[in-house]
């Protein structure tokens, strides 16, 4: 059987056990990437010679009873918005093409020091901004369920490197569900854990106040070993909190009795795909089965304003991030121009691609003069009514029940010629950032196209071993379903 059939845990095992080598693993998984790169398009680039060196040193340590941790000698993609000292960083945008950082990220270091090797960096819409992953600078990925389809975004790449199984599971963020929807596109499992639990330093900045890194993989065990590995308290980011503890894995029990489930009735009304919402209600039924409380619960005010108060927010803070990017310190700059204004004009007008554009102008709109109060502090205000509702919410329920996204992954070139609709397909995602909650898509069915549906669990904060727990006691209900691209002819 292929390595890369494993999960990130089974695999972990084998190699601790001497049954394989830190280097096979690494070398099946950038063999089989190669292989299907053309296809699916799930990478910026391979860093194949540092992988296989840095295979061979771990495999020593692992020998010598250095590293004897469940990823060692275990291959990942990293989201290519996370700084990695001496490797192409490029956040899928034209104007860091050539940016090579000199340090890397504090959640890939975390990785590195318990022996997880990086095989490459993977594809993402432009610096985050995007549903798709078709708004890269290097071109779109494709959905491994079906070529013709996107993989969602913005952590598309991860996601369909995980799904194809390209590596054995991936890093990505997630500023608005950018984890949790592609996830669910894909047939993965991916959590975002609550805001500051993971350090976002080295990570490029699109909505400081909504960014987070989180694990994606074939399953819930794998995600909370990644978790555990990534997760510490850091002191170069001034939003990293110190938890007492960091276990995760200990919430994997298939046991949720007496546990409290919130269904918020607005969320399955009009605009939610039928299937999807068969298989969402299977898992409140599932759940049910093993002696949870399921209930439904209003939740009008995050239905009707979350989408606007994010989108403010998320440009308003796009608009200062990006603002760094100027030709001047690194990255491209414009070879034609006649005055330092005109460079940084032309270099940020070639530099960026439209969907940036657009969230850089909306941003810089509503943080201007007379229009801050009207816009930028409304949002604000509205951001926290929606914890408040949460926290509500929360009194009664230990966890809410919801879908990742309202429908299924869309076709190829559908969401660009409609950036609204885009937006909207966010719904059910974005409110858990502003509110800065845990959150973990699971694969709970298929649509009538037989593309993956994914079912989301939302945790109040630091509440990530409830959302585990839950997911986890759905996930034995059902067998894990495997991408077979071989009957789509890819391999």
């Amino acid at each position: 059987m292929s390595l890369m059939k494993l999960t990130a845990v089974e695999l972990g095992k084998k190699i601790q056990s001497g049954e394989v080598s830190a280097v096979e693993a690494v070398q099946e998984s950038l063999a089989r990437t190669k292989a299907l790169e053309e296809s699916i398009h799930a990478f910026v680039n391979l860093d194949e010679e540092n992988a296989l060196r840095k295979a061979a040193e771990v495999q020593k340590r692992i020998e010598a009873g250095e590293l004897t941790g469940p990823l060692a000698g275990v291959p990942v993609a990293i989201k290519d918005n996370m700084c990695t000292k001496g490797v192409l960083t490029t956040c899928s945008s034209r104007i860091l093409g050539n940016f090579v950082p000199t340090y890397t990220s504090e959640a890939v270091i975390n990785l590195e020091k318990a022996g997880a090797i990086m095989t490459g960096k993977a594809n993402m819409d432009e610096f985050a901004m995007g549903s798709t992953t078709e708004t890269s600078a290097f071109g779109e990925t494709k959905n491994p369920w079906n070529l013709n389809h996107v993989p969602g975004g913005s952590s598309g790449g991860s996601c369909a490197a995980v799904a194809a199984e390209e590596v054995s599971f991936a890093l990505g963020s997630d500023t608005g569900g950018s984890i949790r929807q592609p996830s669910s596109f894909c047939g993965v499992t991916g959590i975002k854990p609550t805001y500051g639990t993971i350090s976002r330093y080295g990570l490029i900045a699109y909505g400081s106040s909504l960014d987070q890194i989180g694990p994606i993989a074939k399953d819930v065990t794998d995600c909370a070993a990644v978790l555990e590995t990534i997760a510490s308290y850091d002191s170069k980011d001034s939003t990293s909190v110190k938890r007492e503890k960091y276990d995760f894995t200990s919430a994997l029990v298939d046991d949720v009795k007496g546990m409290k489930i919130g269904i918020p009735a607005d969320f399955f009304g009009a605009g939610l795909n039928e299937d999807v919402k068969k298989a969402v209600l299977h898992v409140a039924e599932v759940l049910k089965s093993k002696g949870a409380e399921v209930e439904e619960f209003d939740f009008k005010l995050v239905t009707d304003y979350a989408i606007p108060a994010y989108y403010v927010i998320a440009c308003a803070e796009a608009s200062s991030n990006l603002s760094r990017f100027d030709g001047i310190k690194y990255g491209y700059r414009t070879e034609d121009y006649t005055d330092l204004h005109n460079m940084y004009k032309k270099t940020r007008s070639e530099g960026f691609g439209p969907e940036v554009k657009r969230r850089i102008m909306l941003g810089s709109f509503v943080l201007s003069s007379g229009y801050y109060d009207a816009y930028y502090l409304k949002a604000l205000r509205t951001k926290a009514l929606i914890k408040q509702e949460y926290d509500k919410a929360f009194g009664k329920y230990d966890v809410i029940l919801a879908p990742a996204a309202p429908t299924t992954a869309p076709r190829l070139g559908d969401s660009l010629s409609d950036p609204i609709q885009m937006y909207l397909s966010d719904i059910y995602t974005i409110s858990v950032n502003l509110a800065g909650l845990p959150g973990v898509t699971v694969p709970c069915g298929m649509d009538s196209s037989g593309l993956p549906i994914g079912a989301q669990l939302i945790g109040d904060c630091f509440k990530e071993n409830t959302i585990l727990r839950a997911a986890y006691a759905f996930e034995q209900s059902r067998d894990y379903v495997r991408c077979d691209l071989a009957k789509k002819g890819v391999n």
